[in-house]
């Protein structure tokens, strides 16, 4: 349970920062639907989320390295849409990400 949650979470995280650089550098014109960004914010946020509780459940250190991207997604309504700082905030989340995926995948 808590791979699928960790991969989930990493796949949604990956998925809402390729979408937020493509709409940053204009490749995708997202005027018309600014909600897109918000929900898979709001995806990436309840499986994190839901990852780190199954993880410290189940004691595995794959979810429960995901516990320091807690503090960038907390952060980031706060940063501000489309400027550097909200781009700097998401990314401190992306070490967390990387090293839950390689602990859950490792001895498989």
């Amino acid at each position: 349970m808590t791979r699928t949650l960790v991969t989930a979470a990493a796949v949604s995280y990956l998925s809402n920062a390729a979408f937020g650089t493509a709409v940053a550098t204009g490749i995708i014109d997202n005027r018309g639907h600014k909600k897109i960004h918000a929900t898979l914010y709001a995806v990436t946020s309840a499986l994190t989320t839901l990852a780190l509780a199954a993880g410290a459940v189940e004691r595995r250190a794959a979810a429960l390295a995901l516990l320091p991207a807690a503090g960038p997604l907390l952060a980031l309504p706060y940063a501000g849409g489309g400027t550097r700082r909200h781009a700097a905030v998401a990314g401190a989340a992306a070490p967390a990400y990387t090293i839950a995926l390689v602990l859950a995948w490792r001895n498989r």
